[in-house]
Order: C-alpha cells, then sequence, then structure tokens
C-alpha cells in the first residue's frame, strides 16, 4: 500500500504512523502540505521509526492506494477534489466534520472505498476513542480501522448526522462553556479553590493549552455557542423557584436529539 497524507500536522502524523505500525504491509507515506517544512519534517520523524516516508509538493504528480485527507474543517470540501484523483483504492478523512467531508469525498470518488474518521482526541493523548462513517467500505479502509484498533483504539460505528449533531454538545457547547467561565473568572487565591472550581480550571487550561484557530473552525462548523449563551442567560435572569427548576432540569441525562 501506499499513502498520501494530505496535511501533515498533528492528525496528519497520527493517522500514518498509526497506519504504518498496524498493518502487515506497513504502507510506503508521503506527506504533503501548504508548508513545505511540516511535511518534509513530518516524513524525517516518521522515516527515523523505520517507516518508508517522503514529503512531496503540493501538486504532486502520482497515484496512491489511499490518500487521507488531514486538513482544518474549512478547507476539506476544496481539498478532497484536489487530490481524489490521484487515489486508486481509498478516500479517508480525520478532519473532524463527516457530513461535508463524506459529501465531498463520494462527488470526487464515486467508485472509490469512502471512510471518514473522527479520533476523539489530541494526538497526544491517543489511544481512545475513534468515530467511524464508513460510507464505502472494503478492504483497504477495513485495513485502516484494523490497524487503528491495533494501536489500542476503540473505533466505533456511527452516522454523519449523529456524529456532527454530538459534535455540537461534545465540542461546540463544551468548548464556548469553558471558554465563557475563563473570561468570566477572576483571579481567586488558590486555597479558595473547590472541586468544582478546580475541575473548571483544569478543564479551561487544556482547552486554551491547543492551537486557537482549531477550536474557531470547530466554533464556525458546529452550533452549539448561542445555546450556551442563552442557558446562561435564563440562569442569570430566573427568580429562586425558577432557578431550581433549571438546576434539576440540568442534572437530567439527554439522550440525542433530546431538548431541555
Amino acid at each position: 500500500m501506499n499513502l498520501l497524507v494530505v496535511g501533515a500536522g498533528e492528525m496528519g502524523r497520527w493517522f500514518a504512523r498509526t497506519v504504518a505500525a498496524g498493518t502487515p504491509d506497513p504502507p510506503a507515506v508521503a506527506f504533503t502540505d501548504t508548508d513545505p517544512s511540516a511535511a518534509r519534517e513530518a516524513a524525517t520523524r516518521l522515516s527515523a521509526e523505520g517507516t518508508d516516508a517522503r514529503a512531496v509538493p503540493t501538486d504532486v504528480d502520482e497515484r496512491f492506494d489511499v490518500i487521507c485527507f488531514a486538513v482544518p474543517i474549512p478547507a476539506v470540501e476544496s481539498v478532497v477534489p484536489t487530490y481524489a484523483d490521484r487515489a486508486d483504492r481509498a478516500l479517508v478523512d480525520v478532519s473532524g466534520v463527516m457530513g461535508p467531508a463524506l459529501d465531498a469525498m463520494e462527488a470526487a470518488g464515486p467508485d472509490l472505498e469512502r471512510v471518514s474518521l473522527h479520533p476523539l482526541f489530541a494526538a497526544a493523548n491517543a489511544p481512545g476513542n475513534v468515530a467511524v462513517v464508513a460510507h464505502a467500505p472494503g478492504p483497504v479502509t477495513d485495513e485502516v480501522r484494523a490497524a487503528l484498533a491495533d494501536a489500542g483504539n476503540d473505533p466505533f460505528e456511527t452516522t454523519a448526522r449523529e456524529h456532527d449533531r454530538s459534535m455540537e454538545t461534545v465540542q461546540g457547547r463544551a468548548h464556548a462553556a469553558v471558554l465563557a467561565f475563563g473570561l468570566a473568572a477572576e483571579p481567586v487565591a488558590d486555597e479558595f479553590g473547590t472541586p468544582v472550581s478546580e475541575a473548571l480550571f483544569d478543564v479551561l487550561e487544556t482547552v486554551t493549552g491547543n492551537d486557537p484557530g482549531v477550536y474557531a473552525d470547530i466554533q464556525d462548523a458546529f452550533d452549539g455557542a448561542e445555546s450556551v449563551a442563552e442557558a446562561a442567560r435564563r440562569i442569570a435572569d430566573a427568580d429562586r423557584d425558577t432557578f431550581e427548576g433549571l438546576y434539576e432540569k440540568a442534572g437530567e441525562p439527554t439522550t440525542l436529539g433530546e431538548e431541555r
């Protein structure tokens, strides 16, 4: 197998490394990126681990068995058709949004295997859960999925609609709520910390310790921040009885599609 990874950032490198380590016949890997130095660095690091890896220009004119799109969410719909005609067998993405990615891959490669993957973790925290939509599975993408599981990840099947709607809560709303807390919080001495506040500050540190552009892309792609703002306003405006009702409602378990 020969693999082209479009996007040599954190997720592209994770995907290449995981597939190379977990397939019976490790692929030859090529990286391309709008930042050529990122592609060269990714190839150098993977080569040091014993994988046949190299950097190629963005206008590479070669054929590949598999192309993986590891690009920012806003770029996936335009990048897929740019490279899909270089794939012989399969298209895969790890962009983080499934509906638009799968639509773009189907339009550009209707006869190819097509699978969308979303690792629900930062690469440094792997392994973890990996959402999978096998839109047009086959032997090549089955091998890729087996490699992910071999590395200790837990791939689970979903649909594009379920995934993208779930991301509105687990990413869009969650990130908005955490960042809003960080913006509203005032400095306090450590000894005043409570279990709740300490946990929130820990989560805030995790969220703000990453690339702000990635979080901006998530907010653009997945609704959720407005509902967090609306909920905060309802709490702020509530009288005692209304507040107690909201408190109880907030603690009720929710299922996909349920409105609070």
